[in-house]
């Protein structure tokens, strides 16, 4: 227990001094927190054996595994808050035009490349497994995306459409990889199951919309009871815990296994909650900053768990690579086309798709059931190891670019640098004196 104490606290000690070399470039806060997580996982601190001194294996990491699930689970909770009714009236039907027509492009320019590839290449990647990872490619991570919204403060057009999309994302990748796995896996020869392939997967979007919602109601029940902030803030984070805990029960009726999505679920909640109770912006504000070490230790976490050891094997590099350029041409073109469908501002054709490249938790939970493909399972597993470790580091700093550009992110002006050093002054002053 020392060992993990002493381990975790290295990880978040490590992140937070490394923003401070990270922020001379100008990078995300995200991307010093993966890095540093590489620093102290299996392959570097952790290789030496010193207990304490980082993550010295994977069997470490899955030890500390509901750091992560928490962490996600904050994560949705504060994107659902973007799914208020006043902002939906402005950009909600954007948002589902934009959110699930990229996502369909995604998987079909990732699955037409992938079969090009396999074709080429005689076999050395299946049409099985390429429809699989397209299916795949369509899921975004939300955790990288918004904490770089946070960090900068990012208001603007895109960011409003960006938030939502990132939302919905996730509950269209699961149909979409329902659906392909289904085919993937009647095309590999394996038994085909209408009720695990394609029932289950439908059943657990549905379930955790459903277990959300009866949460949100809840929570803004529970809340009511409380006069003071600080008890209310603290109902509000043992309520997103219980329910990540809740969301993690899997019960079996016949053929037929209701599941839930974590992320789905707090996702729901914080919906209903930010539109049913009257605070709710003041108390996620609250949440959000009692969570903010959490969030830092999730990303540590997930730099830490990154297998570079996928770099051994110059076939996986060599697919992830058209995996991870096919990926990010399906965003970016999804992305432009669904705007200009949904006749969104120009800003949000231009920049939007751009956001959309980090991919991590979402993907990484189908990786899973798709590593059960008959002969290709390995091969998938790898080539989106190679892809999140590579969207994971990169796709942070393109997000920051790419909003700074829209306009999305400012620059403090002048009279605010100003104003910080005469406090930085002042407070100098006062401890000397």
């Amino acid at each position: 227990m020392m060992t993990e104490f002493l381990s975790i606290a290295l990880a978040l000690i490590f992140g937070l001094l490394f923003t401070r070399i990270t922020s001379r470039f100008k990078l995300p806060d995200v991307t010093a927190y993966l890095v540093a997580g590489v620093l102290v996982g299996p392959y570097c601190l952790g290789r030496l054996g010193v207990p304490g001194l980082g993550f010295n294996s994977f069997d470490a990491l899955s030890k500390i595994g509901f750091i992560s699930e928490a962490a996600l689970g904050f994560i949705a909770f504060a994107i659902g808050s973007e799914f208020k009714v006043s902002s939906l009236k402005k950009t909600g039907k954007q948002a589902v035009i934009i959110g699930i027509l990229q996502a369909v492009v995604t998987t079909l320019v990732v699955d037409a490349v992938l079969i090009g590839v396999s074709l080429a290449t005689g076999g050395k990647l299946s049409i099985p497994a390429a429809i699989t990872l397209g299916a795949i490619a369509s899921a975004t991570a939300p955790a990288a995306t918004l904490m770089v919204v946070r960090q900068f403060k990012a208001k603007g057009k895109v960011t409003e459409v960006l938030l939502p999309v990132v939302a919905l994302d996730d509950a269209v990748g699961l149909a979409l990889f329902a659906v392909s796995f289904g085919i993937a896996r009647a095309m590999a020869g394996g038994t085909l199951d209408i009720y695990s392939i394609i029932c289950n997967p439908l059943i657990e979007i549905f379930a955790s919309l459903a277990l959300g919602a009866v949460c949100g109601v809840i929570l803004t029940q529970l809340e009511r009871m409380f006069h003071s902030n600080r008890n209310r803030t603290s109902m509000i984070i043992g309520f997103i815990l219980a329910t990540v805990g809740i969301s993690m029960l899997e019960i079996p009726v016949g053929p037929v296994e209701i599941a839930f999505s974590p992320l789905l679920v707090c996702m729901m909640m914080g919906t209903v909650f930010c539109n049913l109770c009257p605070l709710a912006d003041d108390l996620m504000e609250r949440s959000d900053k009692w969570s903010a070490p959490l969030l830092a230790l999730f990303f540590v976490i997930s730099g830490s768990d990154l297998e570079l050891g996928v770099f051994s094997d110059i076939v996986v590099v060599l697919i992830g690579a058209a995996y991870i350029l096919s990926r990010c041409l399906g965003k970016y073109v999804g992305a432009y086309i669904s705007s200009v469908i949904s006749k969104a501002d120009p800003m949000v054709k231009k920049y939007l798709g751009i956001t959309l490249f980090p991919q991590a938790g979402v993907a990484l939970g189908m990786c899973v059931t798709a590593s059960a493909l008959p002969g290709d399972g390995p091969m998938i597993r790898n080539i989106i190891l190679f892809g999140v470790l590579i969207y994971e580091l990169v796709g942070p700093m393109l997000t920051k670019i790419a909003l700074t550009r829209s306009g999305d992110i400012v620059a403090p002006g002048k009279e605010v640098l100003e104003r910080r050093e005469k406090k930085l002054e002042a407070a100098a002053a006062k401890k000397q004196g």
